[in-house]
This record gives structure tokens, sequence and C-alpha cells, in this order.
């Protein structure tokens, strides 16, 4: 597995701009932190979701996580997990107004990972992460599924430049609570948050400042929302349950990792570009 460049590349940042080019490494750096970050300007090359995409070397054994009918991967190595077979992932896609054509046949593990009975070079996952009920658990499965020096490829969407904008971050508290109740579906409160407190996701209007207003009919909202998740009865309701910033997302790793909860070492976490609702991650099981 090739070793991840860092968050912060002088070079990839210096050609930004011109005017930068005359920087050193230490003064691009830090001239990027006090600048750049906050505009989205790109200071490493997998801050971009293509770039992470060509970074998988095409000849290890990968598990893409919920490809529905646009997997970001293929190949004789790729397998896939989803919580539909393709039959059915056809049938949700004609519903949606999606095509059909693109799920993958066949998806080699329908339900979660804890139904995965094999071991990979690289998991790969899209605007997954946040959907998991229990995120430690999530992780623990990740890790028992990577051979060793394996990487989990992440693209996370930034709560700041998406529909979650107005939610708070989550913190390693709510991380905790979580895996403590084991939670293999979603609470009250993450379909309230995700149905009543949610906004626009035009990623643009958020980097531009225009978040929308929350409050737009938020009690119809919220009393649908409860609505929802009552008539769900404990069955699983497809929502967000995490909201995190690369800084918010680190720090949690850092606590799960030193709370013993997670051997997976964190490689890699890189700041959105600009106009972009998402950020990319790499974790790295240890050899």
């Amino acid at each position: 597995m090739r070793t991840p460049p860092p968050t912060i590349h002088p070079d990839t940042y210096r050609a930004s701009d011109p005017a930068l080019g005359k920087l050193d490494d230490e003064a691009a750096i830090a001239h990027y932190r006090a600048h750049g970050r906050d505009k989205g300007v790109v200071a490493s090359p997998l801050a971009l979701r293509e770039n992470l995409l060509l970074f998988i070397e095409d000849d290890i054994s990968l598990l893409e996580i919920g490809p529905f009918n646009r997997p970001l991967k293929r190949g004789p190595k790729v397998e896939y997990l989803d919580v539909l077979d393709a039959d059915q992932l056809r049938v949700r896609a004609g519903e949606t107004g999606a095509d059909p054509v693109g799920v993958p046949d066949p998806i080699h593990h329908v339900g979660d990972l804890d139904s995965v009975d094999r071991t990979y070079d690289a998991v790969l996952s899209s605007h997954a992460i946040e959907h998991q009920p229990d995120l430690v658990h999530h992780l623990q499965q990740v890790e028992r599924v990577l051979n060793p020096g394996g990487c989990y490829f992440l693209i996370i969407p930034d709560k700041r430049y998406c529909l979650d904008h107005f939610i708070a971050e989550s913190t390693i508290a709510d991380v905790l609570h979580a895996h403590r109740e084991r939670r293999r579906t979603h609470v009250l409160k993450s379909v309230i948050e995700h149905r009543a407190l949610t906004v626009h996701n035009d990623a643009a209007r958020h980097w531009r400042g225009d978040h929308g207003n929350p409050e737009r009919n938020q009690t119809a909202r919220v009393r649908a929302a409860i609505e929802e998740h009552d008539a769900a009865a404990g069955s699983y309701v497809d929502v967000h349950a995490w909201y995190f910033t690369p800084p918010s997302l680190r720090l949690i790793l850092t606590h799960l990792s030193a709370l013993g909860l997670i051997g997976l070492e964190t490689a890699g976490i890189y700041h959105p570009a600009r106009d972009r609702n998402e950020f990319c991650a790499i974790l790295k099981k240890p050899e």
C-alpha cells in the first residue's frame, strides 16, 4: 500500500497561486493554515475525491460499502457490500429515478459488515460513515475485515458545507453514548435532526455564506419526523447520525484510539476544496 501524501503538501499549495511560489515549505504550510484552508484552497492532491480514487491501486482486493447504482471502483478484485442485493437495488433505483443499469452485479455481501467473512487490502466508503448508528462498532468491523497494513478510504460530508450546516458537530460523548447503547437503528434525535433541522445541500451556496433557513416549516417537519420514527417501530430509518469536520473527526479518532476501542491509525485527513461538501480521510490498520 502506497504512503499517502501529507495533509498539507507545500508543492500543491504553492501551485494554487503564483504569488506563493517564493514561500519555502514551512512558510507555505503556515500560509495555508492562516489563509488558504478556510478559503478551500487545495493543499494536497487527496483533498479531491477523484484523486483519492486514483490513489487506490487497482491490483489490491477492495470492499466498497454502499455502491448503490454508482460504484466508485470496478475490477476483478473489487467486491461490494450493500443493504440490498442487486435485484432489489435495481428496483430501488427505478423507484427513486436513478439509473438501474449502474448497479453492480453481484452484490457480494448483503446487510452490514458483521456478515463479511473475508479480509481485504482496502475498504472504501463514500457518504456512508455518517449513517452508521454505532460509529465505534462500524470502525471495529472495518478493522476486522482489513488485512494488516490495509487502509480504509473515506469520503465524508463536511457538515459546514452540506444540509447539516446548522446541526452541532458530533463529539466523543455522542459517539461513546451510541456505542454503550449498542445502537443498530437511529434514535429519535437523529431522525428529527435529519428531517427537520437540515437545509439545502448546495455546497457552493454554503461556501458563499448562504446557508438557507432551518426554521422553514420546522414544526411540521418535526412532527413528521416523530411520526416517521414511531411508525418504523424500531426498524432502520436511513438518516445521518454523525456530523463531522476534519478537526472534529480527527479528535474523535484520537480519543477512540487512546481508549483502546479501535486499532486503526489516522493516515490522513484532508480539508475540503472550495464549492465541495466533502472531505477525504484515510485510516490504516497497523502491520
